[in-house]
């Protein structure tokens, strides 16, 4: 069955929200903090946990993080699109050796603004070792 010309929920959604994804993942790996922007709504937030420290607040924090900790050579991520519609969708990162070496997951909420899908917020858990 061919997907409907009309249909804007198909498999290129999948393709445009995994690329966002791809793009988040590459700009931690580069260190690259201008280009991890465009993966971020302005008005994203991000709270999560790194070790026992709750990180709560604007997505600024993770800008601050990649600046601090710079690029992240050796991460590998595995990426899941969880669910999504046509303008909003959730997706599961979970990845290992970030720039602290550190293993992880996040979950991001994408938001679909302008025809261009965007995280919107970020929920992350780095375990205490």
């Amino acid at each position: 069955m061919a997907l409907s010309e009309k249909n804007s929920n198909g498999v290129q959604s999948y393709t445009d929200i995994l690329s966002v994804l791809e793009n988040y993942v590459k700009s931690l790996k580069e260190g690259n903090v201008e280009q991890l922007q465009k993966t971020f709504h302005g008005e994203a937030v991000m709270y999560g946990y790194w070790e026992e420290h709750l990180i709560e607040g604007s997505i600024i924090n993770l800008y601050n993080s990649v600046t601090k900790y710079g690029a992240a050579p050796h991460i590998t991520a595995h990426i899941d699109i969880l669910h999504k519609t046509e303008d909003i969708a959730l997706a599961r990162i979970e990845y290992e050796r970030n720039a602290a070496d550190k293993n992880g997951v996040d979950y991001h909420s994408l938001i679909k603004v302008n025809g261009e899908w965007k995280v919107i917020s970020k929920l992350f858990q780095i375990p205490v070792k």
